[in-house]
């Protein structure tokens, strides 16, 4: 947006007020006598004569009203066509002429009414909010007297004092949004000259419209002096119409991060059902964005769209992990009707998505399921290792009510298997002790992959199994994403047959399990089953080999002495701090064993950036 400058303003023969946009866009004003210097001498006129000809050599600077500016010339309003377009549209200046002044909105004087009934509170008993937006609030009511008597309805109340400060925005109405109209409510920015006349546009396009069965039914607009009232049809987008569209979308997109694809522009629009029935299945459209990406590498372009783009996006290293997170965005909308991260400009909703954390204590989440909260938390986490993946999330409780599901493959089973198999025996205990407390629908969802990869009849799969089982789902795509590659690395790795017991502990995220409210009782249960079974003295050395492969890292442990730059690299320590200082807080003084700190740590691996902190 361009800088916003001062209308001109007439300066009296003793005195003059300069006006400057401070860094904060807010004016900052003084006032100078004749004869004194000004406040701002950047600005001050020049004491030579002028070189202009009909100039008087000793012009006097009270004797010509002048403008200031932070800059000599201001810059072009990026809203002028807008402006244009909202004059021609009043018929009062010509297409090629603009008499609406390039001042502040507030210089120009809003009109905020709107010829609206005032009579509101005579038809209406408002009840309580039931969603809120960035710009106003949804309320159920009542009507109390003629045609909608003892009918409940929705409200949608939009205060007339945020018009002044906030600016021009629009609301998608494509795509998936265009159903929800039907029982949901999505509020539109109302700001300054444009945005009133938003609102008139968008109460004479309902009332126009009104009556077709996917739009919501308007009854009537009202107004006072701080409110504009919009009365519509009643109901809200409840969580089992939700589920049907998040289940049809995670299922297309568990098929195509299956195939090494990233969408990387998942939004509402970027959805469409196939035809008008109620019963119309939901349809992904717009690849344009999506790219190849391999299951252990990283995408570093920025692209997508500003309310749905991932943090790791904006960081530059990212993988399928970035759909999930849009996922959750369009989830939250489902849900509340609104949007969690929101700015005026593109750079401040980077900003929201970034540091801001989605309200979930106002309405109506108070009044959802816990695991629709859970479920949508679970998408919005800021650290994408601890994000629920597409099949993990058809798999979560929150959807258990749709039985036929299909659940197809998770590559993240892949990813977790070969850290595991690279792992220590120390490490593989301590995940095999986690895996041991794990819930139910937990344990379900790894069934399923267990069972994906055909076990023997004494319940046993080898590696070779998992490359068989990609197979029956393979596409070019996943080739040309080098996904076989990547579970060509997992098959031939040398290693025992596995039962279901190993293979949960083995496809265990230790990230998304600390992502949950539960975290805390898994590991604390976790310390103890493994202080039972698997936990013994250990020495600095053995401990060291566990964060990082002996043979990948090459290093020798030598006790009391030891110090590797990757390893200290790896801890977030400098090459000068001794590793085994740290390693030592793992181990307790009393019989040598690992400490609930350790014993986190170690279920790790560990690549954290944290042991300093510990």
């Amino acid at each position: 947006m361009g800088l916003c400058h001062a209308k001109p303003i007439e300066i009296p023969e003793t005195q003059f007020e300069s006006h400057v946009i401070s860094g904060d866009n807010q004016p900052i004003s003084s006032t100078t006598e004749v004869g004194k210097t000004p406040q701002f001498p950047f600005y001050s006129p020049s004491p030579l004569p002028s070189g202009f000809k009909n100039s008087p050599a000793n012009s006097s600077v009270t004797s010509t009203p002048l403008r200031f500016f932070k800059r000599p010339f201001p810059p072009p309003s990026p809203a002028k066509h807008i402006r244009a377009l909202l004059a021609r549209r009043h018929g009062s200046i010509k297409p090629n002429e603009a008499s609406i002044p390039e001042g502040s909105e507030c210089d120009i004087g809003l009109d905020k009414n709107f010829g609206f009934p005032k009579q509101f509170e005579n038809h209406y008993e408002l009840g309580e909010e039931v969603g809120r937006g960035h710009f106003g609030f949804t309320c159920s009511a009542k009507g109390k007297r003629g045609s909608l008597k003892g009918q409940d309805v929705a409200v949608k109340v939009i205060p007339k004092a945020k018009w002044e400060n906030l600016s021009f925005h629009t609301v998608e109405f494509c795509g998936i949004l265009a159903f929800c109209l039907k029982k949901s409510f999505f509020f539109c920015q109302m700001t300054t000259a444009i945005a009133i006349e938003d609102v008139r546009r968008e109460v004479k396009i309902l009332r126009a419209l009104t009556g077709h069965k996917n739009l919501v039914q308007f009854y009537e607009a009202y107004e006072d002096g701080d409110n504009v009232y919009v009365v519509m049809e009643g109901g809200k987008f409840s969580e089992e119409d939700a589920k049907v569209v998040m289940v049809q979308i995670l299922s297309v997109v568990a098929y195509c991060h299956l195939q090494g694809v990233v969408h990387r522009d998942l939004k509402p629009e970027n959805f469409l059902f196939a035809s008008k029935g109620d019963n119309s299945p939901l349809k992904a459209i717009d690849f344009g964005l999506s790219d190849y990406v391999k299951p252990d590498e990283r995408l570093n372009d920025i692209v997508g769209s500003a309310y749905y783009v991932a943090p790791e996006v904006l960081h530059r290293s990212y993988g399928t992990e970035a759909d999930m997170w849009s996922i959750g965005v369009i989830a939250y909308i489902l849900l509340c009707g609104s949007r969690p991260f929101w700015a005026r400009t593109e750079s401040g909703i980077f900003r929201a998505v970034l540091k801001a954390e989605p309200s979930f204590d106002e309405a109506p989440w108070p009044s959802l399921s816990p695991d629709a909260v859970d479920f949508v938390k679970r998408l919005l986490n800021k650290d994408y290792r601890k994000r629920l993946t597409a099949a993990q999330a058809l798999s979560h409780p929150w959807l258990s009510s749709f039985q036929d599901i299909k659940i197809p493959q998770d590559m993240i089973i892949y990813r977790l298997v070969r850290a595991y198999i690279c792992s220590t025996s120390l490490r593989k205990a301590a995940l095999g002790a986690l895996a041991k407390t794990l819930t139910v629908p937990q344990l379900a969802y790894l069934k399923e992959q267990f069972q994906m990869l055909s076990p023997s009849k004494n319940g046993h799969i080898s590696m070779q199994n998992y490359k068989t089982a990609i197979l029956r789902s393979f596409t070019d795509a996943m080739r040309d994403s080098r996904v076989i590659e990547f579970v060509n690395t997992v098959s031939t790795l040398q290693y025992r047959k596995m039962d279901f017991e190993e293979f949960c502990a083995a496809s265990i995220s230790v990230h998304q399990l600390e992502a949950m409210d539960t975290w805390e009782q898994h590991a604390r249960c976790a310390y103890e089953l493994f202080e039972k079974d698997g936990n013994r003295p250990i020495m600095i050395e053995e401990l060291a080999s566990s964060v990082k492969n002996c043979k990948q890292w090459r290093f020798c442990c030598v006790y009391g002495t030891y110090n590797s730059p990757p390893l200290n690299q790896e801890l977030g320590l400098s090459p000068s701090v001794p590793v085994h200082v740290v390693l030592q807080d793992w181990i307790r003084h009393s019989d040598g064993k690992l400490s609930f700190l350790g014993f986190v740590r170690l279920l790790h691996g560990l690549s954290s950036r944290a042991f300093h902190k510990a």
